[in-house]
């Protein structure tokens, strides 16, 4: 089983590597624009501060989000609040669901996250850690792809080459990182088209981030795309 209390520390961390860079904003610079489309810095720290309260509907046994229409109509109302207040409802929200995760529970257990989607319970701080370190690369303010702890990289590559396993739609791909590790995902069969390119340029391609891609070399045929996530 995932080890859930390493990742519960690494989503403190991964949270105050975050905090302190955006204390170092001002209020203008949380309306320019992420690099998430449609979404300026603002945004992201609404959803970053309300996807922390959603998992711990998750852990106390409720829907994720009211609704899909709910959490966008959240996101929108608190994504142009000051700075200090974006601060202050991240930092609160991190600390509620760091408490829920103190209680004596089942880490064994699987329970449902969004759009039906289901899990074990101890993979669910990972799912948070990814939420707060991909969207500190998302914010534009510095922190890159190639920042990200290699733990982190790893993991989230194995994470998302599991996601595109089997999908019909994605053809049968090899992932070849300079870090030595290869992998594969797409659907069943021997790969026929490899991608090969550094940890960082790998996620970015299966992240739907960064250059999504242009930077990794392919052969036995072009770099296929990928559904959004």
């Amino acid at each position: 089983m995932t080890d859930h209390v390493h990742d519960l520390r690494s989503v403190r961390e991964a949270t105050d590597r975050l905090l302190t860079a955006v204390a170092k904003l001002d209020n203008a610079a949380l309306a320019e624009e992420s690099h998430l489309p449609g979404w300026t810095r603002g945004h992201i720290l609404a959803h970053l501060a309300r996807n922390a309260d959603a998992l711990v509907n998750v852990f106390e046994g409720r829907s994720m989000y009211e609704s899909g229409t709910a959490r966008d109509t959240d996101i929108e109302r608190d994504a142009g609040r000051l700075l200090e207040e974006h601060l202050a409802d991240l930092r609160d929200s991190t600390a509620r669901f760091m408490a829920t995760t103190e209680h004596d529970q089942d880490w064994s257990r699987t329970v449902e996250l969004r759009n039906g989607v289901t899990d074990l319970a101890a993979n669910v701080p990972f799912r948070r850690w990814i939420e707060v370190d991909l969207h500190h690369v998302d914010l534009n303010i510095g922190y890159e792809l190639s920042d990200l702890p290699d733990e982190f990289t790893a993991r989230e590559i194995d994470f998302l080459a599991d996601r595109w396993s089997g999908r019909p739609e994605v053809p049968p791909v090899a992932l070849v990182a300079t870090d030595g590790r290869t992998r594969r995902t797409g659907s069943a069969g021997d790969p026929a088209v490899t991608v090969s390119g550094t940890p960082a340029e790998l996620l970015a391609w299966l992240a739907g981030r960064g250059d999504k891609g242009a930077s990794l070399t392919t052969s036995g045929g072009p770099l296929p795309e990928l559904p959004p996530l």
